[in-house]
């Protein structure tokens, strides 16, 4: 696993032995960027100098590659002690301390962001375990999105993924066995 594009392309990933971490595929990745560098999302989204939120972080793929291709700063989120050590050594070996922070939290309970909010989020959960709405619907609450800001999840080919009010689907694409969707928050009015 590397780096695919941008300042830090070729730059190996470390992703820990066993089924804990499922890394985003480097061709999977290549495509995520692919759209979003080169889809027109109607609004004014850009991947330059944007902040990123990386749910379920793993390894931190998903962020890190965002940040090579030109984003400005990153937060990876994840709950595993293992996942947290991997995201600091990948971290620590491309020397992005000063634009990356890491948390512990609960991807479906992220609680009210204090901060700027972010124009674009990855969500990658462990498959099956029905997590995607219940994060997608954290970070609405919380206010974790821009208006204009881009999700882009992952779930298995098969997995169906409720409803939600809160976020328009924009596409959807299928690489082998994982479903890659792009969302946009829907703007909730108050009274």
């Amino acid at each position: 696993m590397r780096i695919t594009a941008g300042r830090l392309k070729g730059h190996p990933l470390i992703v820990p032995e066993g089924q804990i971490i499922r890394p985003t595929s480097d061709k999977v990745r290549q495509a995520i960027f692919n759209v979003l560098e080169h889809h027109d999302f109607g609004a004014d989204f850009e991947l330059e100098h944007s902040r990123v939120i990386d749910l379920f972080a793993g390894s931190g793929a998903l962020g890190l590659e965002a940040l090579s291709r030109g984003a400005s700063y990153a937060i990876l989120i994840d709950n595993l002690g293992e996942s947290r050590a991997t995201l600091r050594s990948n971290v620590e070996a491309m020397e992005l301390t000063g634009v990356t922070k890491i948390w512990r939290r609960n991807a479906t309970d992220l609680g009210r962001n204090i901060n700027e909010p972010f124009d674009l989020a990855f969500l990658d959960p462990p498959y099956g375990k029905n997590l995607l709405v219940p994060a997608l619907s954290s970070l609405q609450i919380g206010g974790w999105l821009q208006p204009h800001a881009i999700v882009v999840t992952e779930a298995a080919r098969g997995e169906d993924i409720p409803s939600t009010d809160s976020f328009q689907l924009l596409k959807e694409k299928y690489y082998g066995m994982t479903k890659v969707s792009f969302w946009r928050p829907i703007l909730v009015q108050t009274a």
